[in-house]
């Protein structure tokens, strides 16, 4: 898919060294629900992506980098804003405002001098219009290059092709900060494709909480695509910045906004939700070849970037995130920070998937061998209430699991819903959970074995339990700061509003959901 680069736009941009801004440029390429480590670089032998590859040679690979979300619209608001979602109000749940009194990376680098734009998915979903903003807050758009896909489903946004666009409108020697958001893989994937393509059932790693069958081997195959095509941007926007000759003095950071749409990964706080790949490039001042085992999280991306340019954050809401740049300019791997023993997450409501519009309140720490989680409203179901109203009627049984996006694994799920070996992984995926959970990562990283309730692991969790509450409580979590209902008064303003019955919780004489 390598496109030829214009010859005449080269000489456009290729003025001398003496001209250009000394401030390194920023591309920052994120896909869309790809979970770690689905990357040919990380071992994966059922995709290969040898631009993601390139970046991490070349660069650092993070092996423990998190999303401060399992959600695309928070998990964005954080990475613009350096903040955790519980600090951004309304842009800390799915599909709602985006307050405009939160200080944005892309505006913080134009005021500087950046040459600004982003091009696919920004931030989003959400309202930034009705929110004040005069754009997305990703920047200013440059969407009008397209392309026919080779498979249903994918994008027909040509986003390399907009990079070269937005390339040729800035001034000569001018910095520039590019956010190339793809919208793959999101679902929905073409059935088969990856089949189709050559990829092999038997190349598949198929996790611990969902069944092991051709179907679901299959759809992971379809997902792998998907990243591929990712992939094939990425290499092209590399491509052309070593045509153009900036190659060298561009920080590049490739990653993903949350984890991949299977049960039990996105939309939840376990592993595959929130742990994502991430590569870091920037020439002679990244030392390459590097693996880092550090925690980080995308909050860092941020003040890494603020760091790297010189620019000064002038926001009334301070940063939560901390620069990554002594670990990038570092000759050392593995784990090189103590300081960075623990990472936060959480979400609130992702889809309309339960009565009265509630999400479901989740909050984790994660740390080198454990993770924890708080659900905050373990009496709600966790993927959405397994029936819905349709025309004042109860639709069919597991129809309502909306936190989950439709796909091929989940129909395994709820079509076997009575086979004992079936119902055990929708369990998993859909059923009630308690208000704890603590997992090893270390033996069990598809987080199927509960320990907080274990007396081995009493300790643990009692631990994990103060230091959660205690960073949740600097970082003025509504949760523990005496609001928790402050996040069911955020209005969604995208995607269809669902019916529910009343659950016996809320309304003891009505019919339990």
């Amino acid at each position: 898919m390598i496109k030829l680069f214009f010859a005449g736009f080269i000489i456009l941009t290729g003025v001398g060294v003496d001209a250009r801004d000394s401030r390194p440029n920023i591309l920052f390429v994120i896909s869309d629900d790809q979970s770690y480590p689905h990357a040919s670089a990380y071992g994966s032998e059922f995709i290969d992506t040898p631009a993601f590859d390139r970046i991490a040679d070349e660069g650092v690979l993070f092996t423990n980098a998190f999303s401060a979300s399992p959600g695309c619209s928070p998990s964005r608001a954080a990475i613009l804003t350096g903040r955790y979602p519980w600090q951004l109000e309304e842009a800390g749940t799915h599909a709602s405002y985006f307050p405009n009194k939160f200080t944005l990376l892309p505006d913080l680098l134009q005021e500087a001098g950046y040459h600004v734009g982003y091009t696919g998915k920004g931030w989003g979903p959400g309202d930034w219009e009705a929110s004040g903003w005069e754009r997305n807050p990703a920047g200013p758009a440059f969407q009008g290059e397209t392309l026919n896909p080779p498979y249903r489903w994918i994008n027909e946004t040509d986003y390399a092709v907009n990079f070269q666009s937005f390339l040729e409108q800035r001034s000569a020697g001018e910095p520039f900060y590019f956010w190339l958001g793809t919208s793959e893989p999101h679902r929905q994937f073409e059935k088969g494709i990856g089949v189709r393509s050559g990829k092999k059932l038997e190349h598949v790693s198929v996790p611990d909480y969902l069944p092991d069958t051709p179907e679901v081997r299959s759809d992971f195959l379809d997902y792998a695509v998907e990243i591929e095509w990712f992939d094939e941007h990425l290499g092209e926007a590399i491509a052309f910045l070593e045509e153009i000759g900036e190659l060298e003095n561009t920080l590049i950071m490739v990653t993903s906004d949350n984890g991949m749409a299977f049960p039990r990964a996105k939309a939840n706080l376990y592993e595959d939700g929130i742990h994502v790949p991430l590569a870091i490039r920037w020439g002679e001042q990244v030392p390459g070849g590097r693996v880092v085992s550090d925690l980080v999280s995308l909050v860092d991306v941020m003040p890494t970037i603020l760091d790297a340019t010189g620019v000064e954050h002038k926001g009334r809401y301070e940063m939560t995130g901390t620069s990554l740049l002594e670990i990038l300019r570092s000759e050392k791997e593995g784990s090189m920070n103590t300081s960075r023993d623990a990472i936060l997450s959480g979400r609130e409501r992702h889809s309309s998937s339960r009565w009265n519009n509630l999400g479901y309140p989740q909050r984790a720490i994660r740390t080198d061998q454990y993770l924890y989680i708080r659900n905050f409203a373990p009496e709600r179901w966790p993927a959405g209430t397994p029936r819905r109203i349709e025309n004042g009627t109860l639709s069919p049984m597991h129809s309502g699991y909306h936190d989950i996006d439709a796909a091929p694994t989940l129909e395994v799920l709820t079509s076997r819903a009575e086979d004992p070996y079936f119902n055990r992984y929708l369990y998993l995926a859909v059923g009630k959970r308690p208000a704890e959970e603590l997992y090893d990562i270390e033996n069990d990283p598809g987080c199927v074995i509960n320990l907080a309730l274990n007396p081995d692991y009493s300790e643990v969790t009692e631990r994990l339990r103060y230091r959660l509450t205690e960073m949740l409580e600097e970082t003025g979590d509504p949760h523990l700061t005496g609001n928790p209902d402050v996040w069911e008064s955020y209005p969604r303003l995208r995607g269809p509003m669902r019916e529910f019955p009343v659950p016996v919780w809320a309304e003891p004489d009505e019919r339990q959901d």
